[in-house]
């Protein structure tokens, strides 16, 4: 909150609605001018929706954020927040096949509506295809083994649940550390069923034009590539973090950082939720 630094007479967008604790805490620091849009693409989310004639929900994925706002009139915003990553009840309902924990169908859409499950991307997938996203999205160091046995395997027995993955992935899982390789390989398929860095990237882009001079983009990411993506675009404007300098070879970039370096949870709170350790909180302010 004291990163959106909120005008109470300003519009503000929470563009991971979930369970709704962020935009409840919004609408409680603004002033009966002030507009809350909040998006969900899971329809789970609407029954969390807030009863206040300041607060709109909207659900759809934030990768069509641009043309949202247009339609409610909310075209320049003075802040936006993203919390990046998986719902808690996400993970804690077995039948949304986000978790290694239960067995349940090879699901892991945020979307219910989207074709394209888990179970989809390892039964139709090439080898090649495959081995790319447990390496770019999970960075598995044996991804293209993994990738050889699921396509052998489904040949016979196409893997349609939790378990049916767990078996063919195990043999190449460290065992010292199965847990982390599991989540591993969990987020990289999440990440690939909804489309994560591309709607990232595509939000990112929409929020610069949308936010008025001094507006602050606030955003928490839980791994390495979402944060990777998040530096580079809030110090230099762009995703491979490429600065370009002006005459005098000063850095041209559309924002000031208000933290140089990364928030991260303290140990207290990690200790309270476990779930916070891989946190990391940006805060950008538009020139």
């Amino acid at each position: 909150m004291e990163g959106l630094r909120i005008l109470p007479n300003g519009t503000y967008v929470d563009v991971t609605f979930g369970g709704g604790g962020h935009s409840r805490e919004i609408i409680r620091h603004l002033g009966p001018e002030g507009r809350l849009l909040a998006f969900d693409q899971d329809l789970d989310a609407q029954q969390n929706s807030i009863d206040d004639n300041r607060f709109t929900f909207i659900h759809s994925n934030f990768r069509f954020l641009k043309n949202f706002l247009r339609y409610y009139q909310a075209e320049h915003i003075d802040g936006l927040l993203a919390d990046l990553g998986v719902s808690f009840h996400h993970f804690d309902e077995a039948e949304r096949g986000f978790s290694f924990r239960f067995d349940g169908a090879l699901d892991m859409r945020m979307n219910q509506q989207s074709p394209q499950t888990a179970a989809t991307v390892l039964n139709s997938y090439d080898e090649e295809r495959l081995s790319d996203i447990f390496y770019l999205y999970g960075e598995l160091p044996q991804a293209r083994k993994l990738a050889n046995a699921i396509v052998k395997s489904r040949q016979t027995n196409p893997l349609q649940t939790i378990n049916n993955l767990l078996e063919v992935a195990r043999p190449y899982i460290n065992r010292k550390q199965e847990k982390k390789e599991l989540a591993q390989l969990f987020q990289a398929l999440r990440i690939e069923v909804n489309a994560e860095m591309e709607s990232l990237r595509k939000m990112l882009r929409q929020a610069l034009d949308a936010l008025n001079p001094g507006g602050r983009l606030v955003v928490l990411t839980y791994h390495s590539l979402e944060d990777r993506l998040v530096k580079n675009f809030f110090k230099t404007g762009n995703f491979e973090g490429k600065a370009d300098k002006d005459f005098f070879g000063k850095i041209t970039t559309p924002f000031k950082l208000i933290n140089r370096k990364v928030i991260v949870p303290t140990e207290e709170e990690i200790e309270r939720n476990p779930r916070s350790r891989s946190a990391k909180l940006r805060i950008a302010e538009k020139l």
